[in-house]
């Protein structure tokens, strides 16, 4: 089907709250495209509405099972966070679940069925009850910058619908001798005493390695107030970390996390998608997705976002003009040179016989003449000729040689 990555990013942001309406148009659509033969798109459809059924659980009584879980208070719009006793600077942030995208983060399937399994041991606590089990109550996430590790967690968090006290680690930090490590124990007494999800983020903060010979003595005592108070918590609420430094964690704090969780950067499924869902309220073709895609090779979601926003400007700009793709890629690529697979890049300025060749040749894409000559704004002779020309030069220079 054609536009498909477009239909299926549109069901998996729609089945992040489904209707039974919506539920049963993705049904019909998944049949019909079985009926047609389309097997593997028709699978994709069945896996985001499995996904779906997976996590209606969050039906009310599944969530206040869930949330019975959990001692404390309700945390209201009202109620004051703690603050620095120097700066008076507020020391965490409250966010709230109906504050959330409701739509899941887009991971490959391994990392979306672990995500799922840490939500239903919350979902699915009265079972593990039954076997003398608790739930996971700490998670470290990890990976590089802009993989949507913040977005997950905030995610999960609405799923279970609680809310988030967000502590941005590197905030904690003071000169002043002593006021971190009372900072940490206030934050912690506060996300003890409500229930909630204590979202420590930028982790590797406050959590180094204590033989570090580059930090004195005080992060050492920065370092053990953490972990001591990460052990009170074990037994009180979830905690989640998050860094992209996972290195420079100290080994203690690695030991205080059941679940260690790496968010990979988006292989070239992975990236269709997203650039799909980045997409509306503009309509790319199959073709211009694929080649975002295929560009953004090795990079993480927050870039491919960067790139779909750019081209929606082109586009809207530019409307009529059928080069504007390869023209947004080279601009891309200019000002993001460092984020941009170097082979790629060069392609891009190269002689478009190069860039032509590649994308026909590569198995990925596997692109025809027409959508070739559909993107760079040639006809498929045209595009043939060139590719002629440029094998002529490669033969001559081999027989010259």
């Amino acid at each position: 089907m054609e536009h498909f990555s477009i239909i299926q990013a549109l069901c998996r942001a729609a089945m992040g709250e489904p209707t039974p309406a919506l539920r049963k148009q993705v049904e019909r659509l998944k049949d019909a495209l079985a009926k047609d033969g389309e097997e593997k798109q028709a699978a994709s459809l069945a896996g985001i509405l499995a996904t779906a059924e997976r996590l209606k659980e969050m039906a009310p009584s599944r969530i206040e099972r869930s949330r019975a879980g959990l001692s404390g208070e309700t945390l209201g719009r009202n109620t004051p966070v703690p603050v620095d006793r120097e700066t008076a600077a507020a020391l965490a942030e409250i966010i709230f679940p109906s504050e959330v995208e409701g739509a899941a983060p887009l991971f490959n399937s391994t990392v979306t069925q672990a995500v799922g399994t840490i939500v239903d041991e919350w979902t699915d606590f009265e079972a593990l009850a039954t076997v003398d089990i608790m739930p996971s109550k700490t998670c470290l996430i990890y990976g590089a910058p802009g993989t949507g590790k913040t977005r997950l967690a905030l995610w999960m968090a609405r799923r279970l619908d609680l809310p988030v006290v967000l502590v941005k680690l590197d905030g904690l930090v003071s000169s002043f001798l002593g006021t971190t490590a009372r900072n940490i124990g206030n934050l912690f007494a506060f996300a003890n005493r409500y229930r909630c999800v204590l979202l420590l983020d930028e982790f590797d903060a406050i959590a180094k390695v204590r033989d570090d010979p580059q930090e004195v003595g005080e992060i050492k005592r920065v370092v053990n107030a953490l972990l001591q108070n990460l052990d009170v918590r074990q037994n009180i609420g979830l905690t989640i970390g998050i860094t992209n430094h996972p290195k420079l964690l100290d080994s203690a704090v690695w030991r205080r996390f059941e679940v260690q969780l790496e968010i990979p950067k988006p292989d070239f499924e992975v990236r269709k998608a997203i650039a799909a869902m980045f997409m509306p309220p503009v309509t790319a073709p199959d073709s211009h997705l694929r080649l975002i895609a295929w560009f953004t090779e090795g990079s993480t979601g927050a870039e491919i976002e960067a790139l779909v926003r750019t081209y929606k400007k082109a586009t809207t700009v530019r409307e009529d003009d059928r080069r504007g793709l390869l023209d947004t890629l080279r601009q891309f690529a200019t000002l993001n040179a460092a984020r941009i697979q170097s082979e790629r890049r060069t392609l891009l300025f190269d002689d478009p016989a190069n860039l032509f060749r590649a994308m026909r040749d590569d198995p990925i894409l596997a692109f025809s003449m027409a959508d070739i000559g559909e993107i760079a704004g040639r006809d498929k002779s045209t595009v043939s000729r060139q590719l002629g020309r440029q094998a002529s030069k490669v033969d001559g220079g081999v027989n010259h040689g």
